[in-house]
């Protein structure tokens, strides 16, 4: 905030005409004001409350030594380039009118937001005219010490435990892991993290060209991201309500009184991009283009509940060093499904719907979650308490719940994170679910009840299997668990090869490929000139989980010799049976035949492994 201060016999002003859109409502009329200080004033970016009390101290200061008889508070533009949203800069400016006459200071306001005609009388003493830029740090000069977030162990008997003085061996060990880091804030042992090697294997790098967190995918990573979106896709349709796709941008004006309270609400983590048309935030989810499109949609009650769905290209500003492949990215793709329902109570049911649906997620890959709740206030700690104990008894077991101080505004009430403990113990946090009883209004979404009248809906937030990259690294890190490394069927690159122990089987190799790949399945064929060996480790490689080896009897016999990665075992087998349980593996995902090359010889350079 800067102010000039000007200790004048007189200021005449008269508003002339509008200079923004936001212009305060007021009579055009001449007002004079006779012995003041004039105080010229701009909002800067970044102005807070914090900052209008300091601001009244500076004024009464210089006013109680020019002896002046009032205040003339007088928007200015003109002394910062960095102006802060008119919105912002009017309230601050009303507040600090308000700060002054609750102190007995006479005041008077200017109008904001005019081209204003003024003549001024500044006295000429040596303290008549003075300048100050009031900062934050000037406020903070008395330092707030500022509540930190409480946790306890909610059990399925109800009962509360501090995760400080219960005894943790209780408990299963990967939600001992969970509670020493989130609420003791114990180190964790880390060690190397090898599933890097792995993702950049498949093709999951570090674009160089980029910012830090930005990915970029080779042939292979970019198939298995394709699944992992159309998976996300299918999940969000199977709750069984009407679920709408909508698309847009990435770039939300910070103008805009509702993009801007709900990034100020979201928190420090924004992507901030400076255009002709003034700050812009990219997304760092689905809201501000679902709730945007939204607002203009005539709702009834009847179409409650019902959820928008976007694959939305989102922004983190993450800490460069903090950076992880496939987990912490500054950039990220968000399966963001909001369920749009009547009341708090109906939000609730549907957090159960939708946390039974995370749960069996994760449970397909063989994984367990560990739970963190956390409640925006201890106020609603007590409203949620006996919703929270219900979640215990649900999944069996204790959940972490963490509790953030009073006076601090979140847009949502209570927040569910789920997390698994990777190869290196470690909590990671992949799909959540939130309720929101904010932004409706905040956004002007609302619905016609029965009787008429206009209410705002509760909103849930949600990405069920996480954000795509996310979930591809609990895919690779459960990958990673296992005896033999290897992805689920549905999401493996190549999920069938076949090797003709020489070039006199090519023909029958075609064949079984070709029918394989009328099925729905990628499959290629291995036609390098290379021992049969060399050919089958690199398929290993690459995670196959169906090797086929064709030679003379299988030819005669029309019949296949696969090798089960899994099980590492091999069978003679008809190639329906095969077939059959491909099907059966891929059941409810999706299909994508084509995204590889049929034959290994005509592969570049950077997708063979050999």
């Amino acid at each position: 905030m800067k102010i000039v201060l000007l200790h004048s016999d007189f200021i005449e002003f008269e508003p002339r005409e509008e200079a923004i859109e936001e212009a305060e409502k007021v009579v055009k009329e001449k007002k004079r004001v006779e012995e003041a200080l004039v105080v010229f004033t701009t909002v800067e970016k970044g102005d807070s409350l914090e900052l209008v009390e300091k601001a009244a101290d500076n004024i009464i200061d210089v006013m109680n030594r020019v002896k002046a008889e009032r205040v003339v508070i007088y928007p200015w533009a003109h002394l910062s380039s960095k102006l802060a949203p008119p919105d912002i800069a009017l309230d601050l400016l009303k507040r600090l009118e308000e700060e002054l006459k609750r102190r007995e200071i006479e005041v008077v306001r200017a109008p904001f937001g005019w081209y204003k005609a003024f003549t001024i009388s500044v006295k000429g003493h040596p303290l008549a005219e003075l300048s100050r830029s009031i900062t934050l740090e000037e406020a903070k000069e008395k330092p707030v010490k500022k509540g930190e977030k409480k946790h306890i162990i909610v059990t399925p008997d109800g009962l509360e435990l501090d995760p400080e003085k219960c005894d943790l061996s209780q408990f299963n060990p990967e939600f001992r892991v969970l509670v020493e880091k989130e609420a003791l804030k114990k180190e964790l042992k880390g060690g190397e993290p090898i599933i890097l090697e792995y993702l950049q294997r498949f093709g999951f790098e570090w674009e160089p060209y980029s910012d830090f967190g930005h990915m970029r995918m080779g042939p292979y990573a970019s198939l298995i991201f394709d699944l992992a979106a159309e998976y996300s896709r299918i999940v969000a349709h199977s709750l069984g309500i009407p679920v709408f796709e909508v698309k847009g941008t990435a770039f939300f004006n910070l103008k805009v009184k509702p993009v801007r309270e709900h990034a100020e609400l979201y928190g420090d983590r924004l992507y901030v991009v400076r255009t002709d048309k003034g700050d812009m935030v990219l997304r760092y989810a689905a809201c501000h283009q679902q709730f945007s499109l939204i607002k203009d949609w005539t709702i009834s009650y009847k179409d409650l509940p019902f959820g928008a769905f976007e694959i939305a290209d989102s922004y983190r500003y993450e800490q460069s060093g903090e950076a992880e492949l496939c987990f912490r990215l500054r950039r990220f793709y968000m399966p963001d499904l909001h369920v749009f329902v009547k009341d708090e109570e109906e939000a609730k049911k549907w957090v159960f719907i939708i946390h039974d649906k995370i749960m069996n997620e994760m449970a397909k890959l063989g994984r367990n979650y560990e739970l963190l709740v956390n409640l925006s206030s201890p106020q609603q700690y007590e409203r949620y308490r006996d919703f929270i104990v219900e979640l215990a008894r649900k999944i069996g077991k204790p959940l972490l719940v963490a509790i953030y101080p009073p006076g601090i505004n979140y847009y949502w009430t209570i927040n569910i994170e789920y997390h698994i403990l990777d190869r290196l113990n470690r909590p990671r946090e992949v799909g959540t679910v939130q309720i929101d009883i904010g932004n409706a209004k905040r956004f002007g979404i609302k619905y016609m009840d029965k009787d008429g009248s206009e209410k705002y809906p509760v909103i849930l937030h949600t990405a069920i299997i996480g954000s795509l990259e996310r979930y591809i690294y609990a895919l690779f890190d459960t990958a990673l668990l296992k005896k033999k490394p290897m992805l689920p069927t549905w999401i493996t690159p190549v999920q069938v090869r076949v090797i003709p122990v020489s070039k006199d089987y090519m023909k029958y190799a075609e064949k079984i490929a070709d029918e394989i790949s009328l099925r729905g399945f990628r499959v290629d064929i291995d036609d390098t000139d290379r021992p049969l060996g060399r050919k089958i480790v690199d398929a290993e490689r690459e995670w196959v989980p169906y090797i086929i080896v064709v030679g003379e009897r299988e030819a005669k016999e029309n019949t296949i010799t696969v090798r089960f990665r899994e099980t590492g075992e091999q069978k003679a087998l008809k190639l329906n049976e095969l077939i059959a349980r491909l099907e059966e593996e891929t059941q409810g995902y999706p299909k994508r035949p084509y995204g590889i090359l049929r034959f290994l010889s005509k592969r570049p350079g950077f997708l063979k492994y050999s």
